[in-house]
């Protein structure tokens, strides 16, 4: 059975935290994409505008079959932000993941590089279709993280693949089949580190429209705190009936700017809050007089609270000892958010957001990405060690992985 592009829509945001947004997208069926740029400056935005421009411009894949187009229109990507990266000085060290997906007769092909994601939505079940490429996910494949631990993991930003880092990159390429009403959301983790996905499934499901489920998303990610850019890409897919004209245009919109973009209109209220209702005071019989006790000696009380107060005390004394002896002299080895392998000093956890135990030390020209799963597992295990036992557990990666 052949199906056609029916509903779709694509929305991006910059958040509430981010000055600039990183992210493109690509609406052009039966061809989407979603973009998240990284690197200093506004090298990000360039590497995902480049990233998507190259969907829309590559022509000479377009005779193969679905999972190898959409394959090489990622490499050739990947080979336009590679070399502006080296021609660009203020671009060094740029990259952007990509999530693909093509849609041709019975089943889809998705291209996947990075922490961008594809989902399938088909009935009540939403199906998270890729795996991230990132430090996190690994650990919770080698069984070191669960989820929850994830959730708050400090380095859950680190990317292990992406698009500009090297000549070539690694494509995770496969095809799903369709049935009539699927939905496909392609979106960037602005999204997804926002927003749970039984959340994600319900706004979609309730919303009358994708266009209006892409704005219920982008809004929901901003009401919980929009620490990054968010962007989602949404299409359907229909068994029958007249394929809707194709906007042959890559819709990238720009960062947010003063008079540039028009803020989502939040209809959301809260509700007042309603009044406790009083309980019925039950009548009470007269009681009978009784002896008033004698008052029991306070002695064995308050020692007991003194004493609960000091150990308490001694308590927080302790871990501010042990955290101060970890900030001066733990150190572990991790990943910078654009991938570069480091050793920091400190301890690896956030009192906060934007409040983290530790600071780098040394930071190497070794890059997560040229190491394998099983490397990184070994080497990010955040075991804490002294800064000469750190840097010689990284020598030996960086004498087998840099150039």
């Amino acid at each position: 059975m052949t199906m056609q592009v029916g509903d779709r829509a694509g929305l991006t945001d910059t958040g509430r935290r981010r000055r600039r947004n990183e992210d493109s997208y690509v609406l052009d069926p039966p061809l989407f994409a979603v973009a998240d740029g990284m690197g200093g400056a506004q090298a990000g935005e360039v590497a995902s505008r480049l990233a998507a421009a190259a969907f829309h411009e590559y022509r000479e894949a377009d005779e193969l079959e679905p999972e190898r187009r959409v394959e090489a229109l990622v490499q050739e990507a990947n080979r336009r932000v590679y070399e502006r990266s080296r021609e660009d000085a203020n671009a060094s060290g740029m990259g952007t993941t990509v999530t693909a997906a093509l849609v041709e007769g019975d089943s889809v092909a998705i291209a996947h590089v990075g922490d961008s994601r594809a989902y399938r939505i088909r009935g009540d079940a939403l199906e998270q279709l890729t795996e991230d490429h990132s430090l996190v996910a690994d650990l919770m494949r080698s069984g070191r993280l669960t989820p929850e631990e994830a959730e708050a993991h400090p380095q859950r930003s680190v990317i292990t693949r992406a698009l500009g880092t090297d000549p070539e990159v690694d494509v995770d390429t496969f095809a799903v089949g369709l049935k009539p009403d699927d939905v496909f959301l392609l979106c960037s983790d602005g999204l997804t580190t926002m927003v749970p996905d039984e959340e994600i499934l319900r706004i979609v499901h309730e919303s009358s429209s994708l266009d209006r489920a892409a704005r219920a998303l982008v809004k929901a990610a901003n009401k919980r705190g929009g620490e990054d850019n968010v962007t989602v890409v949404l299409f359907r897919v229909d068994a029958d009936g007249a394929d809707p004209p194709l906007d042959e245009t890559v819709r990238l919109d720009p960062p947010a700017r003063d008079g540039d973009t028009d803020e989502l209109e939040d209809t959301l209220t809260e509700a007042a809050p309603v009044p406790p209702v009083a309980e019925p005071v039950a009548a009470r019989a007269p009681a009978e007089p009784a002896a008033r006790p004698a008052p029991a000696p306070p002695r064995r009380r308050r020692s007991r609270r003194a004493f609960a107060v000091v150990a308490a005390l001694l308590f927080v004394a302790l871990l501010l000892l042990v955290a101060f002896w970890g900030l001066a002299n733990a150190h572990f080895v991790g990943a910078e958010e654009d991938g570069s392998v480091a050793v920091y000093q400190g301890l690896p956890y956030d009192v906060s957001e934007g409040f983290p135990l530790y600071r780098p030390r040394y930071v190497s020209t070794l890059h997560a990405a040229q190491l394998t799963q099983e490397e990184r597992t070994e080497l990010f295990d955040h075991e804490l060690m002294d800064y000469g036992a750190a840097r010689d557990r990284l020598a030996r990666y960086e004498d087998e992985g840099v150039p």
